[in-house]
């Protein structure tokens, strides 16, 4: 059943929140904007909410298959995603594989250098402040989350990228590196949420190590909605397509 969509109650760069006629549950849009560099370089891309919503939907679904809490409960129609309602963490959680982008500016890595154990790197979300990178001794002194909470999201975290990572390998996508976000259920779990997409995760092509994400906008590159396209296209199976209706 189709819920009834409530009012707004959060606007981000790329996608809106909505109440719901269920108050554990919320409406998330996503939308075509796109935008880098704490928002200062933006952009309108046709179709990019479509696909980022259905790549977050099937990431949603295998982790919640190997036991990962997630916020999505359904992808209602392309782009509009139902989701339990959160209160968000204002971590953003990196899990690096690959050396790229901005480890390699702030630190002495080399450009594709591979980490195993992986890197797990925690930023404050706040464009005032840059998304500065923090420990857990700031993120707890700052009121964000408890020790014992900070250990469950690396465990979390931890899995989520094994998971991904093997899932992704098989589809011929290296994984360099993601950024997720969590936040508490009304009974104070944690619960991953927010989006794994194009907009938020590194994704190479396994041969030619080809860029499928939004570091083609970052770099004012052309064919960034093709590269989202054929992130779907690997990704998604037969069913998929047909249960989602989807035109590709």
């Amino acid at each position: 059943m189709t819920p009834q969509i409530g009012n707004l109650i959060y606007q981000g760069k790329a996608k809106d929140v909505y109440e719901t006629d269920d108050p554990e549950k919320v409406l998330v849009k996503f939308r075509d904007d796109i935008t880098a560099g704490d928002g200062e370089k933006k952009d309108v891309i046709n179709k990019k909410g479509y696909y980022n919503s259905i790549i977050s939907a099937k990431f949603f679904e295998i982790l919640q298959a190997a036991g990962v809490k997630t916020q999505y409960l359904d992808l209602i129609n392309p782009g509009e995603m139902l989701s339990l309602r959160l209160e968000m963490i204002p971590l953003e959680i990196i899990t690096r594989n690959i050396a790229a982008g901005s480890l390699i500016k702030k630190f002495p890595f080399k450009e594709g250098q591979k980490f195993d154990p992986p890197i797990i790197q925690m930023d404050y979300k706040s464009d005032e402040f840059h998304d500065p990178m923090l420990n857990e001794d700031i993120a707890v002194a700052l009121g964000f989350s408890t020790r014992k909470d900070l250990e469950i999201i690396r465990k979390t975290t931890l899995k989520i990228n094994q998971v991904l990572k093997e899932f992704l390998e098989i589809k011929g996508i290296l994984f360099p590196d993601f950024k997720i976000e969590y936040g508490y259920d009304s009974q104070g779990n944690i619960v991953l949420g927010d989006e794994i997409s194009p907009d938020t995760c590194r994704f190479w092509d396994n041969e030619t190590c080809d860029v499928l994400d939004k570091d083609l906008f970052r770099k004012g590159e052309s064919g960034v909605i093709e590269a989202y396209q054929k992130v779907a296209s690997l990704i998604l199976d037969v069913e998929d397509k047909k249960r989602w209706n989807l035109d590709f």
